[in-house]
């Protein structure tokens, strides 16, 4: 339920940040919005696996997918800072 919570969060502040976007910058926040997707994605698979582990290793994927969700954070704030040069840029 956090996860659905925090995606629809995201999309939300995505869906108003890219109302002053160029083109240029909305494709370029795209771009990096999918790559954390992705990352997102094998962090939930990660945490999958850990829910059907024990001890260390469980431990151990829960941490991968811990670091998985702050790249996925990392992405998409350097996707940001892109996206707002590449506006920098257009006008």
């Amino acid at each position: 339920m956090k996860k659905s919570t925090t995606l629809l969060a995201c999309a939300a502040v995505l869906a108003l940040a890219a109302c002053g976007r160029s083109p240029e910058g909305q494709n370029v926040e795209n771009a990096y919005e999918n790559q954390a997707d992705a990352i997102e994605n094998q962090a939930d698979a990660l945490e999958n696996q850990a829910d059907n582990a024990v001890g260390a290793t469980e431990d151990r994927l829960e941490n991968r997918a811990d670091a998985a969700e702050d790249r996925a954070d990392a992405v998409r704030d350097e996707g940001d800072t892109k996206a707002d040069a590449a506006d920098a840029n257009h006008q």
